[in-house]
């Protein structure tokens, strides 16, 4: 099974880097279930997030376009701090101690999230890694992306500042 999950994920990689790889608007709609847990354990739920726009990245360890973005999400977490905006990271298919690996070389400060068999990837029609979902604050899906890209540079920001809810 793992094989199979490897193999398939590895399709997934070859298009995600072929794709277009801007984030797309769409016309709303609700936002999938995600609820998992972090490497500890620590459970979480997209639906505590209402109010703040989210930031759902799928991703895996062994996918290049998936490891470049990353310092650019911490990048963005640290720009957004204070206002209602969150990252949610999802790792697919992989084990605590390849995601652990990662994050020494790569330390981020937004929750990792462990899909290790991929139903969430599934559920939220994720043709590629990485693939990234921005969820408004009423819980609705507004942008997409499948692939990678620079998450704290002038046209995602814009986009992502656009979405924060008034306060």
């Amino acid at each position: 099974m793992r094989v199979l999950l490897a193999f398939t994920l590895s399709l997934f990689i070859v298009f995600a880097h072929a794709a277009d790889t801007g984030l797309h608007a769409v016309a709303p709609y609700p936002a999938k279930a995600l609820a998992l847990s972090d490497m500890s354990g620590k459970k979480f739920d997209l639906a505590s997030y209402r109010g703040r726009v989210v930031l759902v990245n799928f991703w895996a360890t062994y996918c290049p376009p998936c490891l470049k973005e990353m310092p650019s999400m911490e990048r963005l977490q640290k720009r957004m701090a204070g206002k209602p905006f969150a990252i949610l990271s999802v790792n697919v298919g992989e084990q605590n101690r390849d995601v652990q690996a990662f994050l020494k070389r790569v330390p981020v400060t937004f929750p990792i999230l462990m899909d290790r068999e991929a139903s969430r990837l599934k559920a939220w029609k994720a043709f590629a890694l990485p693939s990234s979902f921005v969820v408004d604050a009423q819980g609705r899906v507004r942008y997409v992306m499948f692939g990678g890209t620079e998450w704290d540079e002038p046209d995602a920001l814009g986009k992502l500042m656009a979405l924060l809810p008034a306060h």
